[in-house]
């Protein structure tokens, strides 16, 4: 979830908590309120605390330069790693 569903949870969990006054047969209104809105407290918090690795601030801020980097710095770089397989044992030796 993000920030805005979030704030949607706790604005409907504030107005079923503290807004509406009928009853439902089987239904606490006010129950489900504060359900909604602890969870989107929860949320919210998590939101902002897991910004900063997604897409938050600082995704495009601009690094230094760095020889042979990329064309642009505010990119992230992808980086390929490549394993070698070893020969099969018993082989023939390698070429020199």
């Amino acid at each position: 979830m993000g920030l805005g569903v979030s704030l949607i949870l706790i604005a409907a969990g504030a107005i079923l908590t503290w807004g509406v006054t009928a009853e439902a047969s089987g239904l606490d209104v006010n129950a489900i309120g504060v359900i909604l809105m602890v969870v989107g407290l929860i949320s919210f918090v998590l939101s902002l605390v897991l910004w900063q690795s997604w897409w938050g601030p600082g995704y495009f801020s601009r690094g230094g330069y760095v020889e042979g980097g990329p064309a642009r710095p505010w990119t992230r770089r992808r980086t390929t790693y490549v394993e070698d397989e070893p020969p099969p044992p018993g082989g023939p030796p390698p070429p020199p």
